[in-house]
């Protein structure tokens, strides 16, 4: 610790934080500082490398803190990333604390009988009507609220639990999702179980199986 914090809390994992920070490898030689750019780094603790994951659990805000990061917890393995053991001071200026991650549906097993089924294996389930009277269409970009699980309950995405909502094109997702969102209108919350050949089946290090998605329609374009 270089200098106390001031705070009393803890930023968790899924936390978005507020800090500012230099980084040198164990030469001397800085390779990073949002100081000397002179704007503060914002970004969920979950998206960094593990050693700041970890280690920035452990201050409050005000805190000033060096970590000493081994290689297995830094870049090891990433092609033009610093290798070895790198060095950071970090400043924790704000933890921005983001919303619980919403429960498992109790149908998240397989669809229920009120579910609608499409000719291609898609089940969906209306959770709340919308207010728009427009459907998508595959080339739209659209701006989504969603959480997906797995067919045990297990939690893989969410940007609900990030607080930003996503962005994207139509026809640049998964099947399941290109179908399914035209179906839906703005405002609209909708369940999907999207078949594994509607997802990711082969994909590595993509959730296998049949998924489940509640997804909400914010806007279109």
């Amino acid at each position: 610790m270089l200098k106390p914090g001031t705070g009393k809390k803890h930023p968790k994992a899924e936390d978005k934080v507020k800090a500012h920070y230099t980084g040198w490898t164990t030469d001397g030689q800085m390779f990073d500082s949002s100081v000397q750019r002179g704007e503060p780094l914002v970004i969920g603790l979950n998206q960094v490398i593990a050693g700041w994951t970890e280690g920035m659990q452990l201050m409050t805000v005000g805190e000033k803190r060096r970590l000493w990061i081994p290689e297995e917890l830094a870049y090891k393995g990433r092609p033009g990333r610093p290798a070895g053991m790198l060095v950071f001071d970090v400043e924790l200026l704000e933890i921005v604390e983001m919303p619980a991650a919403p429960p498992a549906p109790a149908d998240v097993a397989a669809p229920p009988k009120d579910a609608t089924v499409s000719a291609t294996g898609l089940a969906s389930k209306v959770i709340k009507p919308g207010t728009g009277k427009v459907h998508p269409k595959a080339t739209s970009n659209v701006t989504v609220h969603y959480t997906g699980w797995t067919t045990d309950g297990k939690m893989f995405d969410s940007s609900v639990t990030r607080g930003e909502p996503a962005e994207f094109p139509l026809n640049g997702v998964i099947p399941g999702w290109t179908e399914g969102v035209q179906l839906m209108v703005e405002g609209e919350t909708r369940r999907f179980w999207i078949p594994e050949k509607l997802a990711y089946a082969g994909q590595r290090g993509a959730p296998q199986g049949m998924l489940v998605f509640d997804v909400q329609l914010l806007g279109i374009e």
